[in-house]
């Protein structure tokens, strides 16, 4: 069994935590910034490791969050089954919130695919 040092409050465990330098972490992000309000079409160098193509119809970007849902579904229930108490709650939660996402994204491919119909669907035709 691993054996944990107890924490004291007000004593820093440099071995558990890193130093951050905000100030030197200022100075790098914030030419990048502004130079991105200050030109909005200048394309933002953090964006380019995954893009959408803007050619891409509705019903695929549908049908793939659906897939990718359903995959983050799958994932979080086997890790919930290697979990417990309330970190496998908080897996179970994402679960849930997985699913729930796949059923709005699967009825908004269904509304896509419904063909046009009548409003009043009372009416039936005269012969």
């Amino acid at each position: 069994m691993k054996n944990i040092p107890p924490i004291v409050p007000g004593v820093r465990n440099s071995s558990c935590e890193e130093e951050i330098d905000l100030s030197r972490l200022s100075k790098i992000t914030e030419p990048l910034v502004s130079a991105r309000l200050r030109n909005p079409n200048r394309p933002d160098p953090v964006s380019h490791v995954f893009t959408i193509l803007p050619e891409v119809d509705t019903q695929s970007l549908l049908g793939h969050a659906c897939e990718t849902l359903a995959s983050m579904n799958v994932m979080s229930t086997d890790l919930a089954c290697d979990l417990e108490g309330s970190r496998r709650n908080v897996a179970l939660a994402i679960q849930q919130l997985a699913a729930v996402a796949e059923l709005l994204v699967n009825r908004a491919l269904d509304l896509l695919e419904l063909p046009d119909q009548p409003h009043d669907k009372s009416t039936t035709p005269q012969s």
